[in-house]
């Protein structure tokens, strides 16, 4: 079932239920947008297909996967998308002097190579409606967040790719829009389970690392459905001067999830705020007390 004539469209990467692209599928569902829902494996969107989706595979990583899904979308749509969003992602929690190279890149793959590339293949699809590409970044892009460098560094990449490709998508009619998540439910935390080297600086303080593993999920955590609808409600606003965007319009930069307000507050006032936060909030400062305690230990032997 395709779109009604008129009615807006939108494609989200990265739907498989009981994450966040699957609750924006639904909520702009609900909002009378017809949703062009992706995953590598179609099977998982089932239940949204019965609801009148449109269901594609897709892997953001592959080249003709993108390829694929560009040309279907352009039998669905007719070749005018209005809302590209860029959901899919993987985490990468592990320390900076722990990191496997290989895996390191299979993770930008998929959080900067792969937004990339689908912003590249349906921009003709773009610019034929004047949409809307929102990029879902992270706080993580200016906050150091310990034993998250590699996932930082992907996202930090998506804002400076994001904010660049504004300007140069605005004489088409293009916007971007980033928005800036922070800690909001989703499965994102349940993949791709990492463990301390038997060699790893870090094993004196395992048990600080193994929770940080889950912190996304257990502090401060939003809804997903309620994330989903504040972000929805955001991107189907009306256009405003560039001024008022932030509070009566589609925003460049879209702030939600748990810390979200106190991390706007604080950019206003230097990373040192970040850096003394971060340093305490995940723990890391315990591993200085163990070093003193070693170094101690080793001038009385």
């Amino acid at each position: 079932m395709g779109p009604r004539p008129g009615q807006k469209t939108v494609l989200i990467t990265g739907c498989t239920p009981g994450g966040i692209g699957h609750a924006l599928a639904m909520e702009f569902h609900a909002k009378g947008v017809h949703v062009i829902a992706t995953a590598r494996n179609t099977a998982v969107l089932s239940e949204m297909a019965d609801l009148g989706m449109s269901t594609l595979a897709l892997d953001v990583t592959k080249t003709d996967s993108i390829r694929a899904c560009h040309a279907e979308v352009g039998k669905i749509t007719g070749g005018k998308l209005d809302f590209l969003v860029n959901n899919a992602g993987r985490t990468h929690t592990h320390p900076a002097t722990d990191i496997d190279l290989d895996d390191v890149r299979e993770t930008f793959e998929t959080n900067v190579f792969g937004v990339m590339a689908m912003c590249a293949a349906f921009a003709d699809q773009l610019i034929a409606a004047k949409g809307l590409i929102i990029n879902i970044a992270s706080l993580a892009a200016i906050t150091p967040y310990v034993f998250g460098s590699v996932y930082c560094a992907t996202k930090g990449a998506v804002v400076s790719y994001s904010r660049t490709l504004r300007l140069e998508l605005k004489p088409f009619g293009v916007r971007v829009m980033v928005a800036m998540t922070g800690t909001v439910r989703s499965q994102i935390a349940s993949k791709t389970h990492r463990t301390l080297p038997p060699d790893s600086i870090y094993q004196r303080v395992k048990e600080i690392f193994e929770k940080r593993l889950t912190f996304s999920q257990n502090n401060a955590t939003v809804d997903t459905g309620d994330y989903a609808r504040r972000l929805v409600a955001k991107a189907l606003a009306p256009e405003w001067p560039l001024i008022l965007r932030s509070w009566f319009g589609r925003p460049d930069w879209f702030w939600a999830g748990g810390w979200s307000k106190i991390t706007w507050t604080g950019s206003w006032l230097g990373e040192w705020v970040f850096d003394v936060v971060m340093y305490r909030l995940i723990g890391i400062n315990k591993l200085e007390q163990v070093l003193k305690q070693e170094a101690a230990q080793k001038k009385l032997n």
